[in-house]
Order: C-alpha cells, then structure tokens, then sequence
C-alpha cells in the first residue's frame, strides 16, 4: 500500500470510530469532534492533537502545530510512521480495539509522535527548540527520547511510563518496548555511546541496555535485565548482566509480545 492510501484508509477508519464513539458517549462528544471530527485529514488532527498535548505558558500549541504543519508538508515520511505506529499498536497490544485508541488515548504513542517532530527539528539545526520540546515530552508523558536520537517506524511503547532513550541510540522498524525501558549511555565521549537495536525487537518492561552495544534483529530482552554486551539476532537474553538463554519462539518476537523465556 502506498503511503497516500496507507493514510487516507487508517483517516477513514479513524472519523468512523469517532462518529460512533460521540454517539455511544455523548459526554465526549466535543472531545471526539475537536480531536478527529473538526479536521479534513490525518496530518491536520495529529498536528494540532499532538501540540495540544504540548502546550505550555512558554510556547503556545498555536505555534507548536504551526511547526508541527510545516515539517509534516516538508517531510511526509513523518505522516506515514505516524500511520504505522499506530498499526503497530492496533496489531501487538490486545486492549487496542480500535485505531484511534493510540491518537486518542495512548500516551506512547502521543510522545513518539511529539519527539518525530523534536528529531526533525533537531535535523534542520534547531536544536534549542528541539530540546525544549524534549523537555515537554519528559514532563508531560513521563517518557524521555533525546531528539537526535533515530527511531524506526511501527514502534510501540506500551504503557511507556519512565523510557529513556538516549543521544545516539539507535531503534529499528517494528521495535516493542514497554515501561521502563532505558536505553542509556557509557562514559562521557562524543562517539556513540547508546545502544544500537535491530528491528523486530522486544524490550521488555524495565530492562537496562547500557553502553554502546549491538542488538540484532528478533532479539529479546526479558524483562529487569541489564544488558551490558552485544545480543546475538534472534536470541533471547535475561539477567543481570544479561546472558543468552536461549531463542525467542518467532522471527520477531516485537510482534508477538510472548514474554516467556525458553
């Protein structure tokens, strides 16, 4: 599917679950019609739904969505990771019922999305405004992403409660990572110093990556383990540190979110 109809198909599935969701809670009714339903696309709502959620007495979501507007019509690859994460959580996470449950409600969702536009922001030089909004990424949604940080599409933070992803971390396409994952640094150099994470990848909740190591593809990291050393692709590490004990059931475990550990 071309990134046109990948955008305009989820748009529609979108509005539809809107229009039914203002008529089975007419209490949301505005929430729902100033969200979705008052705007003619995909691109326009999550502009000004995302700088909403930015607002502050500084700088006013007026101009957050006034900037967010301009780099999705200078970048629309920033439109289509938009669409794809929220595939990646309509497909892995089973209290997602609907599409528009990541626009809506979903606060990992919501700071992917804010920290897309600190990264480009961050790409064209603007790195103090790039790091302010990092800092109303931190306060706001409690999930802490360095703008010059590179991160894939289908990503999915559940719950997302306390990530860290530092400076020249490194994320692959269609990554899971749930609460309190860290991918942090080691030593004080300029050179990378973060993780490097293939893609299809699970990171369980509150596990430590540290340093500047390799994660292959459809690795898995279970969960409260502190990783210090390169993981193998498709191998399972647990511990702390973390040591290989064994192989994920799937090719890419990030799809599947099967915690157990064989």
């Amino acid at each position: 599917m071309d990134s046109n109809n990948l955008e305009r198909n989820l748009w529609q599935h979108i509005v539809s679950e809107a229009e039914q969701q203002s008529r089975s809670e007419p209490m949301l009714a505005s929430f729902f019609y100033m969200g979705i339903l008052s705007h003619q696309n995909f691109a326009s709502a999550l502009a000004a739904f995302i700088a909403n959620k930015l607002d502050s007495p500084v700088l006013s979501s007026a101009i957050i969505r006034q900037e967010f507007d301009q780099a999705l019509i200078q970048q629309p690859a920033l439109i289509v990771s938009a669409c794809l994460d929220i595939q990646a959580c309509f497909e892995r996470d089973p209290a997602c019922d609907l599409y528009s449950r990541p626009f809506l409600f979903f606060k990992g969702y919501h700071a992917l999305q804010a920290y897309r536009l600190a990264h480009y922001l961050w790409l064209q030089g603007r790195k103090d405004f790039a790091l302010f909004l990092q800092n109303r990424i931190s306060a706001v949604f409690d999930v802490d992403i360095h703008p010059a940080a590179v991160l894939g599409d289908g990503i999915m933070m559940d719950h997302a409660t306390g990530i860290v992803i530092g400076e020249t971390a490194t994320v692959g396409n269609n990554v899971s990572l749930l609460h309190a994952v860290t991918l942090g640094g080691s030593g004080c150099g300029k050179s990378s110093r973060h993780p490097q994470v293939g893609e299809g990848v699970l990171i369980s909740t509150g596990a430590k990556l540290l340093g500047n190591i390799k994660v292959g593809n459809g690795a898995k990291i279970a969960a409260g383990s502190v990783v210090l050393a390169d993981v193998r692709a498709h191998t399972t590490v647990a511990g702390v540190p973390a040591k290989e004990i064994g192989v994920p059931a799937e090719q890419e475990p990030a799809f599947n979110m099967n915690q157990q550990l064989k």
